[in-house]
């Protein structure tokens, strides 16, 4: 679904809210859900865990035909590669997975290296991103 964001749709954003440490993990998923506010903490309703989510700015509006607002949740599920690293996601990610490393507030994310399961790339190596062993 990463790829279905398009910057028009979260340019309301104000900050992004973690709810546990991303340095680990190799690639959360994300959608854009619509919820009742603009800004704390949503009800989550997947298997898995919600791991973080979008505030938006007092700007945004809700939708006409529902009173909701579009924010972006970002989660796991119990398969993911976080608890399972030799499972179905070893190599690969979920077609709405992102490197949470490449996400900010207005700013949709994408997969990596580290996303998809190889080794860090150059760019990476510069950086100073390493895969945890």
């Amino acid at each position: 679904m990463s790829s279905l964001i398009t910057e028009d749709e979260i340019s309301h954003e104000t900050e992004l809210v973690w709810l546990e440490e991303i340095g680990p993990l190799d690639y959360v998923r994300q959608s854009l859900d619509r919820l009742p506010t603009r800004g704390g903490k949503p009800a989550y309703h997947r298997d898995g865990r919600m791991v973080g989510y979008a505030r938006l700015s007092p700007k945004a509006k809700a939708s006409r035909s529902s009173g909701t607002f579009r924010r972006r949740v970002f989660w796991l599920l119990p398969h993911d590669r976080d608890a399972e690293p030799d499972g179905l996601y070893a190599k690969g990610a979920p077609a709405e997975a992102v490197d949470p490393r490449t996400l900010a507030a207005r700013v949709r994310g994408y997969k990596t290296e580290r996303s998809e399961g190889g080794p860090p790339s150059t760019a990476m190596r510069e950086l100073g991103i390493t895969l945890p062993l």
